[in-house]
């Protein structure tokens, strides 16, 4: 079954390549203000993560509340088949609790930018030494440690290659790309992750960790992963603090109908996850959204209407593939296709004459209430 419609436009810029998720929902997604995970609403969002074919989870950041340590243990214990990652400081006191924890891997973060180490009043050298530290002392208590530069888009270069390289050479056995504010475009993010493979060899993977403030998460992640990142970092629906992270499934999604790179994403089960992802968190999603969009398979429009029975005029990728239905839905827009449609539907009978009547009263209605008509005011119009 032909699930992408999207023509031979790409086809000249499909590349190979092996890119793995590792999801920060819990953490990252949580910062989302207002948002608050209970650590039974993590363990859930964990499991269903897992589900979803997403290869690393990061459960949390075990320092933060009790809540979150909580929330550590129960993910870690839960026998999920993605690697269970935690969250630490460049701090001696985070590397511990992830030890206590017996977390066995972890990102380890520390700010690089001279706007990030001014606000904090830190120089250089002292957050070199505490990188060093702190990478050192997880990797003799066993712990896969990537090193994670914040607000590295912004970092001076040289600082960059100096930290990245030191931070590998203390026993990171992988590093994070960071563009902590979302400032770096596909270009630049790409060329950032090829500079960065250059300083720290082929064989050290690289993560890309993206924001989404100039809307462009989604491609500097894709420009990422053709500039040779081996991973991912993102989120569900695009959680996150201010404008949100990359949001995996969304990567996913143009990575394979695009560009022809599979990942272990079960697509088909993004919506429902997405779902239940708002209502524990609170937050409802834009009805236009890329593949999670309530209006994403809903047509108003009549001439959009009447090529309904042929998929691949109106849509860039199937219904079956994010696990949609297709509907049409009445209002100002529709044309007498639509109630046609929806008369079948609903197995109502009507003659020409009265589809014709009843889409000026459609019309009317939906101007009337400025939203769609529903089936039951369908019916009572039909029946008028």
């Amino acid at each position: 079954m032909t699930l992408f419609w999207t023509g031979e436009l790409n086809d000249a810029h499909r590349f190979q390549a092996e890119v793995g998720f590792y999801d920060t929902t819990l953490r990252d997604g949580e910062q989302t203000v207002g948002v608050v995970l209970s650590p039974e609403d993590k363990l859930e969002l964990a499991r269903g993560l897992d589900e979803l074919g997403i290869e690393r989870i990061e459960a949390g950041f075990p320092r933060v509340s009790d809540d979150d340590w909580r929330a550590v243990e129960l993910i870690r214990d839960a026998g999920l088949n993605a690697e269970v990652w935690g969250f630490s400081r460049a701090v001696d006191a985070d590397v511990k609790a992830l030890v206590e924890l017996g977390v066995g891997a972890s990102v380890i973060e520390s700010p690089i930018s001279d706007l990030k180490l001014e606000a904090l009043g830190v120089d250089r050298e002292a957050m070199l030494e505490r990188i060093v530290y702190a990478i050192s002392f997880a990797v003799d208590q066993n712990i896969t440690v990537a090193f994670f530069g914040v607000d590295g888009t912004r970092a001076d270069p040289a600082y960059f290659e100096t930290v990245y390289k030191t931070a590998v050479e203390a026993g990171a056995k992988e590093v994070v790309v960071v563009d902590t504010i979302g400032i770096a475009g596909p270009e630049a993010a790409a060329d950032l992750v090829g500079r960065t493979r250059e300083w720290v060899g082929p064989d050290v993977p690289i993560h890309f960790h993206g924001h989404n403030d100039f809307g462009l998460a989604t491609a500097a992640a894709i420009a990422a992963v053709r500039a040779g990142a081996r991973w991912v970092q993102g989120t569900i629906n695009g959680m996150g603090e201010r404008a949100g992270n990359a949001n995996l499934p969304e990567v996913a999604l143009a990575l394979r109908g695009l560009y022809g790179v599979d990942t272990n994403l079960q697509l088909d089960k993004v919506r429902v996850f997405s779902e239940r992802l708002r209502a524990i968190s609170g937050y409802e999603l834009e009805p236009y959204k890329p593949l999670v969009g309530e209006n994403l398979y809903s047509r108003e429009s009549g001439a959009v209407a009447s090529q309904f029975h042929d998929p691949p005029a109106i849509e860039p990728y199937s219904s079956e593939l994010v696990g949609a239905e297709r509907r049409i839905v009445l209002g100002k827009k529709s044309g007498i296709d639509s109630i046609r449609i929806k008369a079948d539907e609903l197995g109502l009978d009507l003659s020409a004459d009265a589809q014709r009547d009843l889409l000026l009263r459609v019309k009317e209605l939906g101007t009337q209430k400025r939203g769609l008509v529903s089936d039951e005011e369908f019916r009572k119009l039909a029946g008028g």
